[in-house]
């Protein structure tokens, strides 16, 4: 499953630390592994465990405590909408309820076409500039309106349909 390509940048990564610590490695890993096949599986955890000389166990620790590993296949577009108390109290779930109105999806499940993936998000660390969203876990948008977020969701799709 994972290539040898793979494994030449785990390589790279597991150099960075002494040979008795390359289980720090695994962050890195779980990030290429998710780069290139779009999420992290079952199958892929064992194999990163097997290359990093850990436990399954331990490595699905890692991928399940961070929101940032997709545990199943998302959309292109990732939307990641801060819900966390003080994005809350300032309208960061009104933008999620918009979202879900503007994508026709819940949060938490991705739209027919596979384009867009709608997810809450616990603090993204920019609370004053809320509501604010992270996108494809790379992307900070901050204070998003209601106009910003159809603005963001109409440009994604006229960009795809060009």
């Amino acid at each position: 499953m994972i290539s040898e390509s793979t494994k030449a940048r785990f390589a790279k990564e597991v150099a960075k630390y002494p040979p008795e610590q390359k289980q720090s490695a695994v962050m890195a890993c779980l990030s290429i592994v998710q780069q290139e096949q779009g999420y992290v599986s079952t199958d892929s955890e064992a194999e990163i465990a097997a290359y990093l000389g850990m436990a399954p166990m331990a490595v699905h620790e890692v991928t399940t405590f961070y929101n940032m590993y997709n545990r199943r296949p998302v959309g292109k577009y990732k939307l990641n909408v801060c819900t966390n108390l003080p994005c809350q109290l300032r309208d960061g779930s009104k933008a999620l309820k918009h979202l879900e109105q503007k994508l026709g999806i819940a949060m938490g499940q991705t739209t027919p076409d596979g384009m867009f993936t709608l997810q809450q998000s616990e603090c993204l660390g920019a609370c004053a500039d809320s509501p604010v969203m992270l996108v494809n876990d790379r992307t900070m948008c901050s204070f998003m309106s209601n106009d910003k977020l159809d603005q963001l969701i109409d440009g994604l799709k006229k960009a795809e349909a060009q």
